[in-house]
């Protein structure tokens, strides 16, 4: 590797994933329940079970949550800990891109490929996330640019390292990890009239290795979990994220075309342009085309097939679209170091100016910094309408979701259904204790709701605005003045 580009992409990853991460909180609905869980697991000295609100929790493998635990160690329970790893997993993609994009084509194309993936509105929002996909993208591209690089130059010792990764893979997002690479491979094979390659791939020693890495969480997790493990795992957050959309209104034919234009940011109109001129000579693909192609489109298409959409779910289709985008600016060097340059002004604006904003609305950081003084070893708090699992990684303190008997019965946990993953505790309005101080943290648009199945009075505390980019937009739409808030804290006293 040349040292002038290493460095080059070390400046990029510097400024655009590490810059700034600690002023970004902990968000929810889902960065919250990582950082919660590691944090747990951290204070019970256990490495090995997740476990979340005191309970052990079986919704993805132990790679990450061992991830945040160490920067946890390393650097104390803060902001910048719980997205250290995913910033560190972003360098390490854009390292892999160079490294494959050269060895495919020329090393020009290996760094075009890394600025764009390291550019990109999708993956620079995903070098600061809290969630598992910046480790499985690695992992992921491992296993198939080690398999590519073994079957190009006939060595199959590579294979190992491409199992290798894959059981990673698996210990980071489950099931999926050897999956979805092993179909891409064998369409690749399969377009390459070369089926038979399989034996030389499926050798005992390749999949020995694969099944020891997997077994090091899996087999002692069952041994100890037994059938509510697997129950859970495979069953509430595998089978049912393929067969059962968490989100409907997502599951719609369009989701990653929309998806792949506004995460290329901004180098989706060359993108469009590249894939179409080549559309137009389908039939002169050369291998390596072959293989970026059957790479991205596979993910893509499995994802759109699958009942559950998330935005982050088509990542691993980022690395094989920048190497192919990458090959249009080899002659337009001057124009593609201009736009890349300018988002390493455009991006840390956008995170200040942006990001901070929005995700302070979906954090509980503000609320905790309220309600803290407020909370001692009498004093039970509560939460009504979006439960905000960041306040309790930020208080320490156990919060109580409470609901109204009705809404109760639609909420409350069963099995084989998403409800399931309601497992943060509970409390109705006639439970309330009596005997105890109690402080409320109420959505703003579940105030009245809250006053009306409150037998008692309440004493306002605080008010949390809703961050400035939000308040700019209702105000220019003429959005009514009880809207502005997020959320209102109340104190009741016996």
């Amino acid at each position: 590797m040349n040292v002038l580009s290493c460095s080059c992409l070390l400046i990029f990853s510097g400024v655009l994933f590490f810059f700034g991460s600690w002023l970004l909180p902990i968000t929810d609905p889902t960065e919250s329940v990582y950082a919660l869980t590691a944090k747990e697991m951290l204070e019970a000295g256990d490495s090995l079970s997740p476990r979340i609100y005191g309970n052990f929790w079986y919704d993805k493998p132990i790679m990450f949550y061992r991830e945040i635990l160490t920067a946890y160690q390393l650097f104390g329970i803060n902001e910048f800990a719980s997205r250290f790893f995913p910033a560190v997993f972003a360098t390490i993609g854009l390292f892999i891109t160079y490294f494959f994009g050269a060895k495919l084509y020329t090393e020009r194309v290996g760094l075009a490929a890394a600025i764009l993936l390291a550019t990109s509105l999708e993956y620079w929002y995903l070098a600061h996330a809290v969630i598992t996909d910046m480790t499985l993208l690695v992992m992921f591209s491992v296993t198939l640019m080690t398999f590519y690089l073994g079957y190009r130059a006939g060595r199959p010792k590579w294979y190992l390292i491409s199992f290798a990764a894959s059981g990673v893979a698996v210990l980071t997002k489950g099931p999926i990890g050897f999956f979805l690479p092993g179909l891409i491979i064998l369409i690749f094979l399969a377009w390459q009239g070369d089926l038979r390659h399989l034996k030389q791939l499926l050798r005992p020693k390749n999949l020995l290795v694969f099944a020891a890495i997997v077994a090091l969480w899996y087999l002692p997790m069952t041994l100890i979990h037994g059938l509510d493990f697997v129950k859970n795992f495979l069953g509430v957050h595998n089978f049912l994220r393929a067969t059962v959309s968490e989100y409907p209104k997502a599951d719609v034919w369009y989701y990653y075309l929309l998806i792949s234009v506004i995460g290329f940011f901004p180098w989706s109109v060359v993108l469009i342009h590249a894939a179409v001129k080549n559309l137009r000579r389908l039939p002169k693909f050369d291998v390596p085309e072959k293989f970026l192609i059957v790479w991205a489109l596979t993910v893509v298409i499995f994802f759109q097939l699958c009942a559950t959409k998330y935005v982050t779910y088509t990542l691993p289709a980022m690395i094989p679209f920048a190497i192919f985008v990458a090959r249009y600016f080899v002659n337009r060097w001057r124009m593609f170091i201009g736009i890349a340059g300018a988002t390493l002004i455009f991006y840390p604006l956008i995170l200040v100016f942006v990001a901070l904003p929005v995700t302070e609305d979906n954090s509980g950081r503000r609320e905790a910094e309220l309600i803290k003084p407020l909370i001692d070893d009498s004093t039970c708090v509560v939460s009504h309408g979006k439960y905000p699992t960041s306040l309790v990684f930020y208080t320490g303190t156990t919060i109580y979701r409470l609901e109204t008997p009705e809404n109760f019965a639609k909420v409350r946990p069963q099995a084989m259904t998403w409800t399931s993953k309601n497992v943060m505790p509970f409390m109705l309005f006639d439970e309330l204790p009596a005997d105890k101080k109690i402080v409320a943290v109420v959505s703003a648009e579940c105030d009245e709701n809250f006053l009306y199945h409150s037998a008692r009075k309440w004493e306002l505390v605080g008010e949390v605005p809703k961050g400035s980019l939000e308040a700019l937009v209702e105000n220019f739409f003429g959005g009514q003045e009880r809207r502005k808030l997020k959320s209102k804290i109340y104190r009741r006293v016996p």
